[in-house]
């Protein structure tokens, strides 16, 4: 008897709260952003697995595999950027993305992948600048010239110091 009244007075709650409403979509337009989007690779580290995996399909050299195997996390971050600017609208937002770390082979990536090179371009025609850390180079041994689409000046001389620069500068900071 206690569970039909506990039941009874439930239903009568929920009927006299009424149906749920969502609010609406906000009608106002976006204020205008600056955003700094921090590109690290995703998970540097992948296992011995996925590594052989690769390596056997002939599709990349050993050093190359980082690259590959944050494949998903680069397509994810392009497509968060690309949702971004057409939700604000390009004339209404500049976007940095500060590239270091295992982020740096997204480029290498592009040099080899036509369609992650096409969404790379879209986003620098529409405004988006992708700067790439000095340090990493350095560590990595990269030349700046073997990265899909990066001139000299996309690179920084650190990439933390360059998101930190961008925050002080009123930049909102987004690691997808």
């Amino acid at each position: 008897m206690k569970a039909v009244l506990t039941a009874a007075v439930l239903v009568a709650s929920l009927a006299w709260c009424g149906p749920s409403q969502a609010a609406p979509p906000s009608a106002e337009p976006y204020a205008d952003q600056k955003v700094v989007y921090h590109n690290d690779g995703g998970h540097t580290s992948i296992s011995i697995f996925k590594r052989v995996y690769l390596m056997m399909r002939g599709l990349v050299s050993d050093e190359d595999v980082a690259g590959e195997a944050n494949e998903a996390y680069f397509q994810g971050l392009l497509g968060n950027i690309r949702n971004h600017i057409n939700a604000v609208g390009k004339e209404h937002v500049r976007i940095s993305v500060v590239d270091h770390s295992a982020g740096v082979e997204m480029f290498k990536l592009a040099n080899r992948d036509k369609a992650l090179a096409a969404k790379m371009d879209a986003l620098r025609a529409d405004g988006v600048r992708f700067l790439i850390c000095a340090n990493t180079l350095n560590a990595t041994h990269i030349d700046w010239r073997q990265l899909h689409g990066v001139n000299e000046e996309d690179v920084v001389p650190s990439g933390v110091a360059e998101i930190a620069k961008l925050e002080g500068q009123g930049y909102v900071y987004i690691h997808p």
